[in-house]
């Protein structure tokens, strides 16, 4: 399957309906005060980049990059579930590398949860390794983070 990756509005029908699905999936896992995603209007930030992955003529997947003085940080990165595995997610994270590359940030960080092992396996493989807490996160419970150097 091919998938191409866009730059695209969180508030727009694909892309809220993705978002939604991602924070009611997290809101299910983790209590509120252990989920870190930002609202769809703190997504439209002119700091922000979002990307949104089409396979097959449909919305698959969404990804935000927001730049920070030194890093970007990895926001908001969701596969719709009934198409995990066909290389949507991998086709984010590689245009998230090169946005990264292209607004040249050295280094690209996460937060993500503990028992999201998909996702962990996805960041690994794209180059991603185990760090500590940056930025404003504190280390708790439910948070793994990771970090590329571009």
């Amino acid at each position: 399957m091919s998938v191409t990756v866009r730059k695209g509005d969180p508030r727009s029908p694909e892309g809220t309906a993705l978002l939604r699905a991602s924070h009611d999936y997290l809101s299910s896992l983790y209590p509120p005060e252990h989920n870190h995603y930002l609202s769809i209007d703190a997504l439209c930030a002119p700091d922000i980049t979002f990307l949104l992955a089409e396979a097959e003529g449909r919305t698959t997947g969404c990804v935000a990059l927001k730049a920070f003085d030194g890093y970007g940080e990895i926001k908001s990165m969701f596969v719709d579930p009934a198409i995990r595995g066909a290389g949507t997610g991998s086709a984010l994270m590689t245009a998230l590398d090169a946005l990264g590359r292209e607004l040249g940030l050295p280094i690209l960080r996460l937060e993500t949860g503990d028992d999201l092992y998909p996702a962990h396996r996805l960041y690994a493989r794209h180059g991603f390794t185990i760090c500590g807490p940056f930025g404003d996160y504190q280390a708790g419970p439910h948070s793994v983070f990771m970090e590329k150097r571009l």
